[in-house]
């Protein structure tokens, strides 16, 4: 039972109102004004010395594009310190109730999707990090996000704290009203674009609404038909993938015959062994695919240096193309702090805690174990490269669309979180009042200024050539 696992306790023998009490009574032990603080400790570890440990497992030749998209600007930073901030809200106040934690909550982790329904969704995106933790962690990464997003557009104070204090005030009231629902209705509770164009309508202006109506034409354009024509070409009268290198190269001309022939061989058997992964009617479906080629992709920013392969099916003919993705799946940067997975591979542990997060999630994700050329065994994790995908430009916020975006995205968190852990000793936690809200605009203000100063040690780092860097 998964509320075992998360928390330890079988909330199926305790009432409603003992659950409550639950959360109230940590209020004691845990005060939520306690959730300002944030002060590093004198032997903190050197935020670089743990992404260098990072890169000591991803493939060499790509880290230094890691190390360039990172020094950009501090949010670009950000995005790739998910084990930075691990370790640091390790050291932090928590209440002690656990949920799936998504372990990288940044603003840019929330965008627009497509259900398989066809209708387009908002949720959380990027699971690589997941693990049951301590709900208080997801909230704080992006609360801080929205700081260093706000800074960059040169937002004040004020207008920061606004942000801040919206996003987590969404997810407490969310988490409130998904603790006087039953089971069912939890689980049911998605976000419809449809039916949050109504939700916030009276909230935009004209201009606001064209260009919602905007974003989501984009999004809905972003699919595989749109990859197919951007990623493709044709060679010799055979559909094959269009190298860009570094950041897109095809697999013959990353080995030798012999050696790309074996991987070729490989990573075919390893769509056929990831399809048991799959629900039987969706198994059936991909295997009236056919491999036409691979490449491999860099992808994101903390992503860049893991394996990542991008896989080219076609179905009836030339022009019924799937693009699957196969990322590597390693160790979440939590597990150091809340324990290990309790999955036989990290594969299956992302595939596992995005199904669980998400309201409703990609047809073909999917998971399985594979040997690479040099004899090393690696987790990868397997989904459509892309299907609907509609993503936030924090620089092009003002501060009141960036508050609008954080409601939105506290409440996304607040029903994922609300599917996994203890809702109800969650939501008396947190109360009717504002005093979690006023600690998180603090405690983001705070570890922003730490995020600065990581990333100017990063930058030092470059130039003093500890660490190589490549601009992309």
């Amino acid at each position: 039972m998964i509320e075992n696992h998360l928390s330890g306790v079988d909330t199926r023998d305790l009432t409603p109102q003992e659950r409550a009490a639950r959360g109230k009574a940590a209020r004691a032990d845990v005060p939520r004004s306690s959730h300002a603080e944030f002060m590093p400790p004198p032997k903190r570890t050197d935020p670089v010395e743990i992404i260098e440990k990072q890169s000591a497992t991803r493939v060499p030749e790509l880290v230094p594009i890691r190390y360039g998209r990172m020094s950009e600007a501090p949010f670009r930073f950000y995005r790739g310190a998910a084990a930075v901030m691990a370790a640091d809200l390790a050291e932090t106040p928590r209440s002690g109730f656990r949920v799936q934690c998504c372990g990288d909550a940044h603003m840019l982790n929330f965008r627009l999707l497509a259900s398989p329904e066809r209708h387009l969704m908002f949720d959380i995106n990027d699971f690589d990090e997941t693990l049951p933790g301590p709900w208080e962690w997801d909230v704080k990464r992006l609360s801080a996000s929205f700081v260093i997003a706000g800074r960059a557009n040169g937002f004040s104070a004020k207008e920061r704290a606004s942000v801040v204090r919206a996003t987590v005030r969404s997810y407490r009231e969310r988490m409130r009203a998904f603790a006087g629902m039953g089971n069912l209705d939890v689980w049911y509770t998605r976000f419809d674009m449809d039916e949050l164009r109504q939700q916030f309508a009276p909230m935009l202006s004209a201009g606001q609404r064209d260009r919602l109506a905007h974003t989501e034409k984009q999004a809905r354009a972003h699919d595989t038909l749109q990859v197919f024509d951007k990623l493709t070409h044709v060679i010799d009268g055979r559909r094959r993938i269009a190298a860009d290198p570094p950041l897109l190269v095809r697999l013959q001309d990353l080995l030798p015959d012999r050696e790309r022939g074996d991987l070729e061989k490989e990573i075919g058997h390893l769509i056929e062994r990831y399809g048991r992964t799959l629900q039987t009617d969706r198994r059936f479906l991909l295997e009236q695919y056919r491999l036409a080629d691979i490449a491999r992709k860099v992808v994101g920013v903390g992503s860049v240096g893991t394996r990542c392969w991008i896989i080219l099916l076609l179905g009836k003919d030339d022009a019924d193309p799937l693009f699957l993705q196969a990322k590597e799946a390693d160790e979440s940067v939590l597990a150091p702090y809340v324990g290990g997975s309790a999955f036989r591979t990290q594969g299956e542990r992302v595939v596992a805690g995005q199904r669980l997060m998400q309201a409703t999630s990609d047809i073909f994700l999917g998971w399985e174990r594979v040997q690479g050329m040099d004899g090393k065994r690696r987790d990868f994790y397997i989904r459509q490269l892309r299907d609907w995908k509609g993503i936030a430009v924090a620089e092009n916020m003002s501060p009141k669309r960036m508050a609008l975006f954080g409601r939105l995205c506290g409440a996304t968190l607040a029903r994922a979180h609300a599917r996994s852990g203890d809702r109800i000793a969650i939501a008396a936690y947190l109360g009717g009042g504002d005093a979690f809200d006023r600690a998180l605009v603090t405690f983001a203000e705070l570890y922003a200024d730490q995020n600065e100063k990581d990333h100017r040690a990063l930058v030092d780092a470059i130039r003093a050539g500890r660490v190589p860097a490549e601009a992309t």
